[in-house]
């Protein structure tokens, strides 16, 4: 975890000591509130841990734990309860967490056959949805009032890494998988909406733009970053190359429609102006390992 800008300047760490994050997001809540999704061995075996970390004068400190029994590998905040958490699992299964209490889950969703990889609870007003993927092709729909899902989007030909809500259009949601295609659904239609070929690789990650409601990114094995213009998808808007290894997660800035950060299995985090003729910015190497998770926080600008 650190703070964006100078070289890394402001950097602070914590060790989770047997645990590898694969996922880190910011609460929407509390500035300087970070939830993480950590699994034992690589997420290979072994147990995993949802840790709700704190930043104040003295560092980061960790304020709650909770284990699980399987690997967690993705994390969403509610966006209606401030203590509320999802997380997805090696298992197959969701849970529901709430950092007021001290066990949990408070809810368990399982469904999935395989690996959960990836969850997001939806950002648009009036509606409470959450998204999850797996790696047994599907995306399924949640209220999390509702104890079973409300709906299974199936589609896909290999396993789906990345699952992201569109902040502008109610229930519009991404999906990036292992076919090497970036898919687009609306959950009150059955089938997908829009297929595109963004890469030769596998795709680990994408994210929407906050500022235009038809540009997403996508990042793959391929090492590269792609824009994609919905309204025309012959061709990316943009290509980022830099990475040395595959790119494992992709976030548009929340405060500049151009600016974009990722981190990847090269041990970095780069940041990234698409409007500029050379577009790397900046590149961090503080990370030792894999770097798995990012997020750009709400609150404090440059806060990564």
């Amino acid at each position: 975890m650190g703070t964006a800008g100078g070289g890394g300047a402001g950097a602070c760490a914590l060790r989770l000591p047997g645990l590898h994050g694969y996922a880190v997001e910011f609460s929407p809540y509390w500035p300087g509130r970070v939830a993480c999704a950590a699994a034992q061995y690589y997420g290979i075996a072994g147990c995993g841990t949802l840790a709700v970390l704190e930043q104040n004068e003295a560092g980061i400190v960790l304020l709650r734990s909770f284990d699980w029994n399987d690997g967690l590998f993705d994390v969403t905040w509610s966006e209606n309860n401030e203590h509320v958490l999802i997380t997805s699992s090696g298992d197959g299964s969701l849970q529901i967490w709430d950092t007021a209490k001290t066990k949990g889950p408070l809810q368990v969703y399982k469904e999935h056959t395989q690996e959960a990889y990836s969850v997001d609870w939806s950002q648009t007003r009036g509606e409470q949805l959450v998204v999850s993927g797996s790696w047994d092709q599907t995306a399924k729909l949640w209220d999390p009032a509702v104890g079973k899902s409300l709906c299974t989007f199936k589609g896909h030909e290999g396993v789906i890494y990345s699952t992201i809500w569109s902040p502008h259009i109610p229930g519009c949601f991404a999906s990036a998988s292992g076919d090497q295609t970036l898919r687009i659904w609306d959950v009150k239609a059955p089938g997908v909406k829009l297929v595109i070929p963004a890469h030769q690789a596998e795709i680990l990650s994408c994210d929407w733009c906050k500022y235009d409601e038809n540009l997403l990114v996508t990042g793959a094995v391929d090492c590269s970053l792609k824009g994609w213009d919905l309204r025309n998808i012959r061709q990316p808007v943009f290509i980022l190359l830099g990475h040395t290894y595959a790119i494992r997660r992709v976030k548009f800035s929340p405060f500049h429609a151009t600016l974009l950060a990722s981190c990847s299995y090269d041990f970095t985090v780069r940041f990234w102006d698409f409007s500029k003729p050379n577009p790397l910015l900046e590149t961090v190497e503080h990370h030792t390992e894999f770097t798995c998770g990012l997020d750009l926080s709400l609150h404090n600008r440059g806060q990564v």
